[in-house]
């Protein structure tokens, strides 16, 4: 105890300078792992047809990086308050970096997929890690709400101003520009963190808990897999359920494994207490609603307005200044009011953003749009960054590289989970509207089984028919698919502002109004 109090004490007594640069350098390198988290997706059409991707590759392309980094971060968490957070934070930049740069080089799909494997493991170290070191840095719990205000909003708009860099980067150069540009990133990243960052770790060095690491990766990598496959095979499949059955399975198995260690790699007693427990499935609720909506509006400006990679790039602005102006406050209010109203009106934020942005249209004008997209960044930052900060003031600071890491997961989960329930809602009405439409009946069946696959297919086909200079066709199977596609969008969004509203009741009824 007289160590970890001597620890704590030589952070506290840290400079305010030095405290704010290493804040900077950590601020960096989350901004580095939270930008591949989309700036993939504005490249998509692309790759469709520089590596001849179909559907099921770009969807693994996108979800190799997911399912790795869920997978992996709760164990490397773990490993890092062991031994050591500065070693994991440049081990993991590293990865990330060098899986950057093959995935530059990529010749085919398949090797692409592989390389975003290994940019997510890479992030799995980094992601927790940048947390862990600033909760320790910033023990008084006002400094440490401001700089996970700080920390929260370079997540947030990472995420959200990834389709910008991916945009601007692939009109300028090549999708392959993309990759070289986060290797960049983590090269500086390495650069500043091993030259600020000061090394810190669990003083109590337990041992290894090789059970709970396994388990956790066998638990959550089976439940993040079988969420990503579920739209393929169907959420009622045998192979669904048998998925959610056997990951269940695994969760169950764990929270025994580690209720029966003297020293467990998570200590699962901490879910009783509700400022966790609440505090993580509101992460889990903010994060399913804006992976929802970035996998909806992505394909809304590129293939029903017709905008080009980077202007849709730049529409994502609003919602990225929100999430900062969100972000900084949320956690600012968090310490004054607490974090129950704070988070409620994020997540209620959420849900009139969604109830909105089901009536687009093909028409809507962008300001309209960018009105939609503020009370959904400002809901974020309202309820992402409190709700972290929550989480971390209920775990002690010597284990705060597993607390964060299950930070990290839940937002992993909630936002893979967003993609595939939503992008599942969506493609089933899409394809039943069409199906059902008059118009598309008038279609040959070979046309028409190429326009049910997506909107994407469909923009193609449109644009084969003007080019064979049959624009009756064209204009055909365009307003066919948008129409469906809005259906769809709209489906998607009812079902995003169902789940944060009831986000909005569990964290009103659950969540402590003020830490004990």
């Amino acid at each position: 105890m007289l160590e970890i109090l001597k620890h704590v004490t030589l952070l506290d007594t840290r400079p305010r300078t030095s405290r704010t640069v290493v804040l900077a350098v950590l601020c960096l390198a989350t901004l580095t792992i939270s930008l591949a988290t989309t700036a993939i997706n504005v490249t998509l059409p692309s790759l469709a047809v520089e590596l001849d991707a179909d559907n099921r590759d770009l969807q693994w392309i996108v979800d190799a990086y997911n399912l790795l980094f869920a997978t992996f971060v709760l164990a490397f968490g773990s490993l890092s308050d062991r031994y050591g957070r500065k070693g994991a934070l440049l081990t993991g930049l590293a990865i990330f970096g060098g899986g950057a740069v093959g995935a530059s080089l990529a010749e085919s799909s398949a090797q692409l997929i592989g390389w975003q494997a290994v940019m997510g493991l890479g992030a799995a170290f980094v992601y927790p890690t940048t947390l862990s070191i600033l909760s320790n840095v910033f023990t008084d719990r006002a400094d440490r709400a401001k700089a996970i205000g700080i920390w929260g909003a370079t997540t947030g708009v990472g995420v959200a101003c990834g389709p910008v860099l991916g945009g601007w980067l692939l009109e300028s150069f090549w999708w392959g520009s993309v990759f070289l540009a986060l290797a960049l990133a983590a090269a500086i990243s390495i650069i500043a963190a091993s030259t600020v960052v000061t090394t810190s770790r669990d003083p109590q060095t337990p041992r290894i808990d090789y059970g709970g690491l396994a388990l956790s990766v066998l638990a959550v990598g089976s439940l993040v897999y079988t969420v990503i496959e579920a739209p393929e095979h169907g959420w009622i499949s045998a192979m669904t359920l048998g998925g959610f059955t056997i990951s269940l399975a695994l969760f169950v198995t764990l929270v025994f494994w580690e209720r029966g260690r003297v020293e467990p790699m998570i200590d699962v007693t901490l879910f009783k207490n509700m400022r966790f427990t609440a505090a993580s499935a509101s992460v889990t609720f903010a994060y399913f609603a804006l992976f929802g909506f970035i996998f909806l509006v992505t394909q809304y400006f590129q293939l029903v307005r017709g905008y080009g990679p980077l202007e849709t790039g730049l529409k994502f602005i609003p919602v990225a200044t929100s999430i900062a102006v969100g972000s900084l406050l949320g956690t600012l209010l968090a310490v004054r009011f607490g974090n129950k109203l704070v988070v409620a009106t994020g997540l209620l934020l959420f849900t009139t953003a969604f109830l909105w942005i089901a009536t687009l249209s093909e028409s809507t004008s962008y300001l309209e749009i960018a009105g939609q997209m503020i009370p959904l960044g400002l809901g974020l930052g309202l309820t992402a960054a409190p709700a972290t900060e929550a989480i971390m003031g209920a775990v002690p600071l010597n284990k705060a590289g597993i607390g964060s890491a299950m930070n990290d997961a839940t937002r992993e989960v909630g936002g893979t989970l967003g993609v595939a329930v939503i992008g599942s809602v969506y493609a089933s009405l899409y394809a039943s509207t069409l199906s059902d439409s008059p118009a598309a009946q008038e279609l040959p069946a070979e046309v028409k089984s190429v326009v049910e696959q997506s909107v994407g297919a469909a923009a193609t086909a449109a644009h084969q028919f003007a080019a064979a200079g049959d624009a009756q066709s064209a204009q055909t199977v365009s307003q066919t698919a948008n129409s469906a596609f809005l259906d769809g969008l709209a489906a998607g969004s009812y079902v995003a502002a169902g789940v944060t509203a009831v986000g909005a009741v569990l964290a009103f009824l659950f969540l402590p109004a003020k830490p004990k």
